[in-house]
């Protein structure tokens, strides 16, 4: 249904009377009286079809006249009731503001009237936001992914998916959740799209930046890691934007998250299984495949199962800068949980073997995390340097944040350290002609 049949009236009274920042509850004091009139208008409204005869704004009006009959209401609180059913019909019900605001980045639905935002790095319950009850959850959540070709019911209690503006959306409803539906979404800024803002508000210092750059440019192939939130997707992105716009880059992830700007872009998204437990397309799937569609650069949004021994055979037979990501504590857990998701996929190699294809396929490994503060650094940037005596993987930092403590704020106390250092990569970037970090390392 389109908003165009909304009138100019409505338009200026709808930014006049903004209540994004107060709670429904501070519009309608009387809890009870908001909660029925919800009821009755979203769930009876929003399945009818509006007549041909009428504008949206008129439509809306009508039904809310006919629900509030014998109440006595403000011009504001049925400004705030307007402003339910059109997000209920034009937009994603109780958190399409929370969806347009920039500075949210996160969005958790625990139950009906338990709603947590990300803003800054900090999670705080929203009391202003609030569901009718669970079914108003799942239907909300339906319509999210309905575009994207997703669904949500009893038969398939789960879904992972990504939304028409580009956002993550993950749902886990009963049985699987005991609690009721819950809901996670994960917002990308726009200012994050390049790395100077990484390096504005302190994520990372300018060297470190130019290395990433370089290594990018050199074809090294890199594995990002860090905690959940931490912001390894928003990072690899980052670094997908120094690929030169002449190559033929091949995205892979379960949800379509990755923003690149170079024009020969090939994207592939995973698929689950039907109705009939067929018809899915897993991650390893896509791997393989890409491989026959003449890449220049593969990138995977994560590894986390038996697609790591075909990602890790891509970089060491010619697919050279290709980057990934992957759920680890540092970069030492990194190696390990790639260890043990090549030994997932049935190859019978021993250790030893595993070892030396996982040091001949990876150049760099970085490190991100999530401050206790909120606030996300790049906390480590090393490469693999050899195989020691008993098998395992040397890995050398060239630079690295280190935490003293905590200010008086609560505020992370560190510094970034550039080590005394000349990497081994170092050479294989100057062997491709990029001359961009020579007063780093030649000091």
């Amino acid at each position: 249904m389109s908003r165009g049949g909304l009138s100019k009236a409505f338009e200026i009274e709808h930014k006049t009377h903004n209540i994004t920042s107060v709670s429904d509850y501070d519009i309608f004091p009387d809890k009870k009286l908001l909660d029925n009139l919800r009821t009755k208008i979203v769930e009876n409204l929003i399945d009818k079809e509006m007549p041909q005869d009428k504008l949206l704004n008129e439509w809306i009006n009508d039904e809310i006249d006919a629900t509030i009959e014998g109440y006595d209401l403000t011009n504001l609180e049925r400004s705030h009731l307007f402003n339910l059913i059109d997000n209920e019909i034009n937009g994603y019900g109780p958190i399409s503001e929370l969806l347009e605001d920039k500075n949210v980045t996160e969005i958790m639905v625990n139950s009906p009237k338990e709603v947590y935002i990300e803003i800054d790095g900090q999670i705080i319950k929203d009391d202003s936001i609030s569901f009718i009850n669970d079914e108003h959850i799942i239907r909300t959540v339906q319509r999210m992914i309905q575009p994207m070709g997703r669904t949500i019911d009893a038969s398939n209690p789960m879904v992972d998916s990504r939304l028409e503006n580009g956002s993550r959306i993950n749902a886990v409803i009963p049985p699987l959740s005991t609690k009721g539906p819950v809901v996670t979404i994960r917002k990308f800024k726009e200012s994050m799209a390049d790395i100077d803002e990484f390096i504005r508000i302190g994520s990372m210092t300018p060297y470190m930046a130019r290395f990433l750059k370089a290594a990018v440019e050199a074809k090294l192939n890199i594995l990002v890691c860090g905690g959940t939130g931490s912001g390894k997707t928003t990072l690899l992105n980052v670094l997908s934007s120094f690929i030169n716009h002449d190559e033929r880059i091949i995205t892979i992830e379960d949800a379509a998250e990755l923003k690149l700007n170079q024009g020969h872009v090939i994207s592939l998204e995973t698929r689950m299984m039907n109705y009939e437990s067929e018809g899915e397309v897993t991650i390893r799937d896509l791997v393989i495949n890409s491989l026959r569609m003449r890449p220049d650069r593969i990138i995977v949004g994560e590894v986390r199962g038996k697609e790591a021994f075909d990602m890790l055979q891509a970089m060491n037979t010619g697919h050279d800068g290709s980057l990934t990501t992957l759920h680890a504590n540092g970069p030492e857990d990194a190696l390990h949980r790639l260890e043990t998701m090549v030994l997932m996929s049935g190859i019978d190699i021993p250790i030893k073997a595993v070892r030396e294809y996982i040091f001949n396929a990876l150049d760099i490994v970085v490190n991100i995390d999530r401050m206790s503060d909120g606030k996300r650094k790049v906390t480590s940037i090393c490469e693999l340097t050899r195989i020691k005596e008993d098998y395992n993987i040397e890995l050398k930092e060239i630079f690295a944040f280190k935490q003293k403590g905590l200010t008086e704020n609560g505020e992370v106390d560190g510094e970034y350290i550039l080590y005394d250092y000349v990497p081994k990569v170092y050479k294989k970037i100057v062997s491709k002609g990029i001359t961009d970090v020579d007063d780093i390392f030649q000091k």
